[in-house]
């Protein structure tokens, strides 16, 4: 027997409602389908039977409700209809003063100077405009002209802030003119000169070798996008509390009302020490960029490490020590007085500017209601980590909303680096217990390399492994005039739906991946030439690649994994059953690169926790043994290393995430493990299968040793959903 069930719901709305529907005044008509009809002739493989699901055919058991007995009645309505909180902010870094009125503001971004868009090029809506893009909100900032100065300016952005509360907008402060943040436009600097970023240097042959000097040419301050400008020193605690008074506190006493509403966080993008060269930004870019201070020539590049006024009296009182007398050990030698000279210095740096950047923003920010967010810098490369930063996951930490910049919009990068990327931010929400993880995200790479606009699919691609990792908030640096106004709302709907049944989920994993930064910071030896690996020691070199290789193969064979620090490591609590507990998270694996050395106490936690039945992983195998020891309870068959896995729970539900990363289909088996206790997985209600590219929904019925028929399109995306017994 097949029937037909027919769900439909009106309801009266207004385009300002801050929902997307018509843009004027009339009725919505939800209509949700549901067809049912026996199971009949299962696929086969070999003793175990698995129920096909394609885009063409849906299946179901004789459930009357099916659907609505596996996914909540709220999540469906917030499925077809994504909140403006589920859905990507556009990042705008200039607002028109012509048209900040509801139905009159255009969006600007600009780059090189000029504008990318113009009237004739986008449709003349005002902030509604954004509404119609599928957009949430915006990152948005006072103009870049008269940076902070112009009241003219400022009261433009108020009324646009006051505009997007109208029309339910959500808003986050972008913190700085053009990037990295943390100088306020050069006013921090103009305020006292002393509170520019500092170096230690060391030139070979000199006498002394050892000099302090300004950090600036060769770094990133002078060789980025935007501008080539002197920097602020974000461990110099007073720098920090001048760029605080100069642009935090400037937005609260004008939009201090609209602070935990309206808007929601604040947004620090690619702050750092400045105390490595990077290299120079490739031409014809380079000679576009404007220079706001000049550049002097006769600047040698010197192997630097980061400095602030008071580092010798703090480096006295955490270790006793006289950091001058021992500075040499920070650029040459491998004795292991040396290293333990270096573990401290890295140390203290790490927690410098943790406290006093990262930190004071974060206390800001939560005694003015709104969240901390934003990325670091070279976020893919764990050597660099170490002079820019000193420990990326302990500064992502502090944020509200740790978050990654993902330049590019080709999906295969989730399988090179990206996992890196974003598995920083993402594993220090979860460390802290939090959720909330941002991207900024955009076709950087494809637009410089003349092979852009980025394709309506990768971009969804992109997003989707990005949400695989725990990806919540999107911001956007995407071009909505390159490309048609309904693709760029298809996207912005991909992720909408995306948020509507992850961002309350929990991700789950059960590996951990050690984030070697304690031995890089006694590996690290600091260079005069752009940092690569292959100048620093074999260890390092084999540590660093080791760590990539951990992550590449876990991200494709499908294993969801948490970065862990030794810090972190060091608080777990070990459980007799072979687990170790992280913020409430339970891990029966723990992978360690080759050549680590862990810390005495982290020692004696690892060695607990194997002796307890946990999984310990030392060195990098040849063949897939390692799979057999790690023993995933879910799979794909046959193995893809092209497809992407996330794994999350929310209300007694399973939730998996796959997501195709090239423009080759797949079709094949999801497996689940009877063994790593996914009985409840099998033996309860029907899988909903969700595809979030077109809002649609089919139904499969898992039995013992179950098995779902994947088919994925290319640049495909499938929520998996199953409800587990009460």
């Amino acid at each position: 027997m097949r029937y037909l069930q027919l769900h439909v719901s009106c309801r009266f709305r207004r385009f300002v409602s801050g929902r997307f529907g018509i843009a004027t005044f009339g009725f919505t008509l939800q209509v949700f389908l549901s067809l049912l009809s026996p199971l009949q002739d299962p696929l086969v493989f070999g003793a175990e039977t698995c129920i096909t699901v394609s885009h063409e055919s849906l299946q179901d058991t004789d459930h009357p409700d099916t659907l609505l007995a596996i996914i909540p009645e709220e999540w469906l309505r917030e499925w077809s209809n994504p909140g403006v909180e589920f859905r990507p902010l556009q990042i705008v870094h200039g607002i028109d003063p012509r048209r900040v009125q509801a139905a009159g503001v255009e969006q600007m971004i600009e780059q090189d100077g000029a504008s990318r868009s113009s009237p004739q090029q986008i449709a003349q809506q005002g902030m509604g405009y954004f509404l119609q893009l599928g957009l949430g909100g915006i990152v948005c900032n006072v103009s870049f002209n008269e940076y902070l100065r112009s009241g003219q300016h400022w009261q433009t952005l108020i009324m646009a802030v006051e505009q997007c509360e109208k029309l339910g907008m959500i808003v986050w402060i972008y913190d700085e003119q053009g990037y990295p943040s943390g100088a306020a436009g050069g006013l921090v600097l103009a305020e006292n000169p002393d509170f520019e970023a500092q170096v230690l240097s060391f030139r070979r042959g000199s006498e002394p070798p050892f000099f302090l000097r300004r950090a600036y040419e060769h770094t990133h301050a002078s060789n980025n996008y935007y501008a080539a400008r002197r920097y602020a020193n974000l461990l110099d605690d007073r720098a920090v509390a001048s760029f605080i008074r100069h642009t935090h506190e400037a937005y609260a006493n004008r939009l201090k009302t609209h602070f935990g509403k309206t808007i929601q966080a604040f947004f620090t993008d690619e702050p750092s020490t400045m105390a490595v060269n990077l290299g120079q930004i490739p031409e014809p870019a380079r000679s576009r960029v404007p220079v706001v201070d000049p550049v002097n020539p006769q600047v040698e590049p010197l192997p630097t490490v980061p400095w602030c006024y008071d580092l010798p009296e703090q480096y006295r009182r955490r270790y006793g020590e006289d950091l001058m007398t021992v500075c040499r050990s920070l650029f040459e030698g491998n004795a292991p007085e040396d290293k333990r000279i270096r573990r401290q210095f890295w140390a203290l740096i790490a927690d410098l500017i943790a406290e006093r950047y990262f930190g004071a923003l974060q206390d800001w920010c939560g005694r003015h209601g709104v969240a901390s967010s934003g990325h670091t810098l070279h976020e893919e490369s764990p050597l660099h980590h170490v002079p820019l930063e000193g420990n990326a996951l302990k500064v992502l930490a502090r944020m509200d909303i740790p978050g990654l910049d993902m330049l590019t919009s080709n999906p295969r990068a989730a399988t090179s680096r990206g996992w890196l990327t974003a598995g920083l931010p993402s594993s220090a929400a979860r460390l802290t217990g939090r959720r909330r993880v941002m991207t900024e995200v955009s076709d950087f790479a494809e637009e410089q390399a003349k092979e852009g606009p980025a394709k309506l699919d990768q971009m969804r691609a992109a997003a989707g492994w990005q949400a695989a990792w725990g990806v919540t908030d999107f911001t956007l640096y995407y071009r909505p005039q390159a490309r048609p106004l309904e693709e760029y709302r298809a996207y912005n709907d991909f992720v909408g739906r995306l948020n509507a049944i992850l961002k309350s989920a929990t991700p789950v994993a059960s590996v951990l991946l050690y984030y070697p930064i304690y031995d890089l910071w006694e590996e690290y030896l600091p260079v005069a030439e752009p940092l690569r690996l292959e100048q620093q020691s074999p260890r390092a070199q084999q540590i660093v690649r080791s760590f990539w290789d951990w992550g590449r193969r876990l991200t494709t064979r499908q294993i969801p994994f948490t970065l862990v620090d030794h810090e972190y490591l060091a608080k777990g609590k070990v459980h007799p059953k072979g687990a170790i507990e992280l913020a409430g998270m339970q891990y029966t694996t723990l992978i360690i690169p080759d050549m680590v050395d862990l810390p005495p106490k982290v020692r004696s936690i690892v060695q607990d926790f194997e002796q307890q039945g946990g999984q310990v992983l030392h060195t990098t195998s040849k063949t897939d043994d390692w799979i057999s020891r790690i023993k995933p309870s879910i799979r794909l068959e046959p193995a893809n290393d092209a497809i992407t896995l996330g794994r999350f729970e929310r209300g007694a539900r399973q939730i998996f995430l796959l997501v195709n990363l090239t423009a080759t289909p797949y079709k094949g088996r999801l497996v689940l493990d009877l063994d790593k206790g996914s009985e409840s997985l099998t033996d309860g209600p029907p899988w909903a299968i969700l595809r979030p590219s077109d809002g649609s929904f089919q139904i499969a019925k898992p039995i013992r040793h179950a098995e779902l028929a994947i088919d994925l399109a290319p640049f495909d995306s499938l929520l998996l959903i199953c409800k587990l017994p009460e």
